[in-house]
């Protein structure tokens, strides 16, 4: 079977793209992907080949002066993909969303080639409702999808997780305790977030003394950050490690006890796959407010409190954290809570699907 993935340039698009690849090529497929020159930089782990690169353009009505430069580098994107679709001659074509995404998909379903769609947040992106309706099907990552065009063939299916998450997801989750060692893991997104990487540290330096003692942070800072919250936690006596990213995130959820995080679709479908309690900030700048609805999945559960960046502020965090990082009891139950939103089998549920727009076709 010959697969095309098609995925923007962001780690929430193509951390499902790699995991679908990764079940494919363990069994014979042969893997390409199109993407644009952004996207081509965070391709690197997806076991694709080729790689192709397209042009792609966001538009937008709120900056109508760049729409007609827009069009046009997509209209070449398309005519690039078209040309590659005809000489690789793909089986089907998978969306992750993005803008680059667009050429393949726009290509592929005029030539008549089965597309697959995946969502991964709890409303459904630019991109993906353009081809909705005409796609195979719509697999999305959370039981709630907003913005579906009516007639279009959803499956509710979670986020595929990468093998090293899913694997560290095996632990069981233990509570620190009334005196042991609280590990806490701050994470802002793929790309980070100063909101996150300098209010965080400003909050655990207000926790009363022998919460302080206790922790243990790890936490993913921004480089222009970086000196600012390694200052505070040292002033604070507070344990830890910043750096810009993680390589073995995986190692760090497995260990945590307690997460703030941005609510983006693979940060909080990690949370419940991990049954970590949590402490969510949607990034306000977001499409449709989809990461509001995102966290949605978790705090409806009871094991994770959300707070808008307009109050996520050094006193509200502290407040928050103190609650509950002494309460073992709440957090045992929000572990098991999280659990419960949690889609382990997400990768075999989507590849299913794909394999079955193919049959269907042939």
């Amino acid at each position: 079977m010959r697969i095309l993935l098609a995925a923007g340039g962001t780690g929430g698009h193509m951390f499902p793209a790699q995991a679908l690849a990764e079940h494919f090529k363990a069994r014979g497929a042969d893997i390409a992907m199109i993407t644009d020159a952004r996207g081509r930089k965070h391709a690197g782990r997806i076991p694709a080949e080729p790689i192709i690169e397209v042009l792609a353009a966001s538009i937008s009505p709120r900056v109508p002066h760049k729409v007609p430069g827009g069009m046009l580098k997509l209209a070449r994107g398309i005519g690039q993909a078209r040309q590659f679709i005809r000489q690789w001659k793909p089986d089907v074509v998978v969306g992750f969303g993005g803008y680059p995404a667009f050429p393949a998909l726009r290509a592929a379903q005029r030539l008549g080639v089965p597309t697959v769609l995946h969502e991964q947040n709890a409303v459904l992106g630019r991109v993906n409702r353009v081809f909705a309706k005409k796609a195979s099907v719509v697999a999305s990552g959370f039981d709630v999808l907003q913005k579906l065009p009516a007639g279009s063939n959803w499956q509710a299916i979670g986020n595929p997780m990468r093998d090293a998450i899913v694997s560290a997801s095996e632990r069981a989750y233990a509570p620190p305790g009334d005196d042991g060692p609280i590990n806490l893991l701050v994470v802002g997104g793929s790309l980070g977030a100063t909101l996150v990487s300098e209010t965080v540290p400003a909050a655990c330096a207000l926790l009363p003394d022998d919460l302080r003692a206790r922790l243990n942070v790890v936490q993913q800072t921004r480089e222009g950050s970086m000196k600012l919250a390694t200052d505070i936690y040292q002033e604070a006596g507070i344990t830890a490690l910043c750096a810009p990213f993680f390589s073995e995130i995986h190692t760090h959820l497995s260990e945590a006890h307690f997460i703030v995080a941005r609510a983006g679709a693979s940060s909080v479908s990690e949370i419940a796959l991990m049954g970590l309690p949590s402490l969510l900030v949607p990034l306000g700048i977001a499409m449709d407010d989809h990461q509001t609805v995102n966290a949605s999945a978790l705090k409806n559960r009871n094991c994770a409190d959300v707070l808008p960046e307009t109050r996520f502020t050094p006193e509200a965090v502290k407040n928050s954290l103190e609650e509950r990082l002494r309460d073992s009891t709440y957090l045992a139950a929000a572990s098991r809570a999280a659990l419960t939103a949690a889609r382990p089998n997400a990768t075999t549920a989507l590849a299913e699907l794909v394999q079955s727009a193919v049959g269907a076709a042939a």
